[in-house]
């Protein structure tokens, strides 16, 4: 275990004002739809490359824990993900604020994101090599197992009509399906146009299918955004610190799973969240009441996005392969330092560098909760007093100037918009935008790994034995069938058990 000298080193006034400034700027960008973590740090890296490396890589893990964390202002107060990994807290956070207490809401989700933040360091600092091990044993056929799993969320996505949400769901994985594939360079359903040969990009399908229908709904009604029930109480803090108390092992079971998931290479905070809401759905005893507002849905998806920071750099370091998409810039970003990942870094020279980074991204989680709580007040503040004339041209340009810096491509804003009157119409209808973005997240992780498994089963002529003879594989399985029927059964031993007790 490194020593104190470590911690003294993360502790300068250059680190310390390098970790602020990082937490403050990955915050704000990753508070503005279609600016993902990813793009927080690629925009802001070229600021560290005349730092030494340990200063250089304490700033890049701000902006990254900062970015992650600045995503859940838009999700619960304009229901628009400022990043992918805040999908999940809009389910419950844009429900909380439009009852009321969106102030609540962005609190909870600051004390969750800080607790997530640490934890997932802490697994970095105590046990990355052994733990980087676990992503060297997933192979295709356990990512599409686990693309599998997260589809099993469906179920509690489609706001009591399964159907609607599968046929949601069905939309969002054709969409996936759209442009070249991924395996065997196919090209599928362009109907003949150029714009379409790269695909539905995530980020610009997400933003219009959250953020336009609340934009076209705010023209279209004469009421206020956010309803306000009480005088302003500041930051809540005192109420959010009691909430999460009461549901402690919600957050300690979503930042395990948010770091394990940010340990797989790829997988990354939107698939950590999706699958921490889904845990704490079914093991809440309020579970009926999600989908309306329940504070331990933002703390979950919260805890488990921001986890997946520490854990998305263990297999970054020892491996040299990048957990998560803002990992893969910041490992280049090591490289052109001169620092080289694998599994001595941590007892060859560079050792030093790496504790101190890693005390570093402490520091700058625990800086994350006076920052957050502070852009968080003066954020619901502007959202819920800002009049509809101001606030729907000002995010509509954010939405558009968003999704344009994604891929500098003027088609992907028309495609968003027309995916946000579609999802419009959708809604009108009762289909959820929640299964669609699931589907065309989970789409090309699970046809990825389908493919290159059957195309392995097929040579060894051992098909059966590669999808279902291997422990991680089953262990997996066992979660789709139990995240499938627990909820059905729990339901029934509830009504058996009320029954037998009015009789």
């Amino acid at each position: 275990m490194p020593g104190i000298d470590f911690l003294l080193a993360a502790l300068t006034p250059l680190n310390l004002l390098l970790a602020f400034g990082g937490v403050v700027a990955g915050t704000v960008v990753g508070a503005l739809p279609g600016l993902t973590a990813t793009m927080a740090v690629a925009v802001l890296i070229p600021l560290t490359f005349s730092l030494e490396p340990a200063s250089a890589l304490i700033m890049m893990g701000a902006i990254y824990t900062g970015a992650i964390y600045g995503g859940a202002y838009s999700a619960i107060l304009i229901n628009t993900p400022g990043t992918p990994s805040a999908i999940a807290t809009t389910f419950e956070g844009y429900p909380m604020a439009k009852r009321g207490d969106g102030d609540l809401a962005v609190t909870l989700a600051c004390i969750a994101s800080v607790f997530g933040g640490l934890v997932g360091a802490a697994f970095l600092l105590g046990l990355a090599p052994p733990l980087a091990n676990v992503a060297l044993a997933f192979g295709p056929v356990e990512y599409f197992w686990l693309a599998i799993f997260g589809l099993t969320l469906i179920a509690s996505l489609s706001e009591g009509n399964l159907m609607k949400g599968l046929i949601g769901a069905c939309l969002g994985l054709l969409l996936s399906c759209v442009g070249v594939a991924e395996i065997s360079s196919d090209i599928r359903f362009t109907f003949g146009t150029k714009v379409l040969l790269g695909g539905i990009e995530t980020v610009s399908a997400l933003i219009g299918l959250y953020c336009l229908p609340v934009l076209i709904d705010l023209v279209a009604t004469p009421g206020r955004h956010l309803k306000i029930t009480h005088e302003s109480k500041g930051f809540r803090f005192k109420e959010a610190l009691g909430i999460s108390w009461r549901h402690k092992m919600n957050l300690v079971r979503s930042s395990v799973i948010g770091t394990i998931v940010g340990i797989l290479p790829g997988a990354g905070g939107s698939i950590a969240s999706l699958v921490a809401y889904s845990e704490a759905r079914r093991s809440s005893k309020r579970s009926k009441y999600f989908g309306t507002g329940e504070p331990e849905g933002v703390q979950a998806t919260e805890s488990a996005n921001n986890a997946t920071v520490g854990g998305g750099f263990i297999p970054t370091l020892v491996l040299g392969i990048p957990g998560t998409p803002p990992d893969a810039v910041i490992l280049g970003a090591l490289l052109i330092q001169g620092v080289r990942t694998g599994p001595n870094l941590f007892t060859q020279g560079e050792g030093s560098i790496v504790y101190t980074f890693i005390f570093g991204l402490f520091l700058a989680t625990i800086l994350m909760l006076p920052t957050g709580l502070v852009i968080g007040r003066y954020a619901y503040r502007t959202i819920v007093t800002l009049p509809k004339a101001l606030l729907v041209p000002g995010v509509a340009f954010m939405t558009i100037i968003g999704t344009y810096a994604i891929r500098n491509s003027v088609s992907d804003v028309f495609l968003m918009i027309i995916l946000g009157v579609v999802g419009w119409v959708l809604n009108r209808f009762g289909f959820s935008a929640s299964p669609i973005v699931l589907g065309l997240i989970l789409g090309p992780i699970a046809e990825q790994g389908f493919v290159q498994a059957w195309t392995i089963g097929a040579a060894t002529e051992n098909l059966a034995g590669m999808f279902f003879g291997r422990p991680i594989s089953l262990g997996i399985i066992a979660f789709i069938f139990i995240s499938l029927f627990y909820p059905v059964v729990r339901e029934r031993w509830i009504e058996r058990r009320s029954r037998r007790h009015g009789t």
